[in-house]
């Protein structure tokens, strides 16, 4: 009798660390969300500093660098980073990301923004909670999104020499595709991670965490800047 009861303990312990790993991670993803606009909010109030940034081409082409850089990095050396580490670094990657990101301010109208983010958060939350409750395998779907990525990244290339708007009108609406396809298959994966956490090392635990938030917070800030193209239109200041 006691081993159907151990086994009910076992199970009830996985799923509690399991709803806990997740819990952490969009944690994290909301900490890096708020951070970032925080980071955006900070620069768009100071003209002097939209200036320095904005102004120079070198100050911007070397923060995105340090952007990729930071993700890469953070990809790359995440086992091998303390907790505080690893977290700290994210955070640094958001507020950088926020900087970068306070240009949509001076672009796009207020009402455009707020419209992209509300829609893109809808439908992060929609196909996020898919891949979480799905039982179906997303593997040969995140495979797919991935070559429609890279689809994305050429012809956006090509884009800035031909400069079609109907070319980014079209680049625009695959990427929102990409994008849900993409949260839904990262998020079911991060299942899987959570499922397979050792529930006795924190360190490892709170670094999962954070390459899972990492990964959905870059999920959506593409989404949403997707997003933000398709509900512009006319409405840019």
């Amino acid at each position: 009798m006691s081993y159907p009861y151990r086994s009910m303990q076992t199970t009830q312990s996985r799923v509690e660390v399991l709803n806990a790993f997740m819990r952490g991670v969009y944690g994290w993803m909301c900490m890096g969300l708020l951070v970032t606009a925080a980071a955006s909010a900070f620069v768009v109030s100071s003209p002097s500093i939209l200036q320095a940034v904005f102004g120079n081409q070198l100050i911007y082409i070397g923060l995105i660098i340090a952007e990729l850089a930071m993700v890469v990095g953070l990809a790359a050396a995440i086992n091998r980073l303390s907790a505080t580490a690893a977290t700290s670094m994210f955070l640094l990657y958001s507020a950088l990301n926020g900087v970068t990101l306070s240009v949509i301010f001076v672009i796009y109208a207020k009402a455009v923004i707020i419209n992209a983010f509300l829609v893109s958060a809808g439908m992060f939350g929609a196909m996020s909670l898919y891949g979480l409750l799905t039982k179906r395998d997303l593997t040969s779907l995140g495979s797919f999104m991935f070559m429609g990525l890279i689809g994305i990244i050429i012809a956006s290339i090509v884009n800035i020499f031909t400069k079609s708007a109907m070319m980014d009108f079209i680049i625009s609406c695959v990427g929102v595709l990409v994008f849900i396809g993409l949260t839904a298959y990262d998020t079911q994966k991060l299942k899987v991670m959570g499922d397979m956490a050792p529930a006795d090392d924190a360190t490892a635990v709170r670094r999962g965490t954070i390459l899972g938030a990492l990964t959905l917070y870059l999920d959506f800030i593409n989404l949403f800047l997707m997003m933000l193209r398709l509900f512009s239109g006319s409405n840019r200041n």
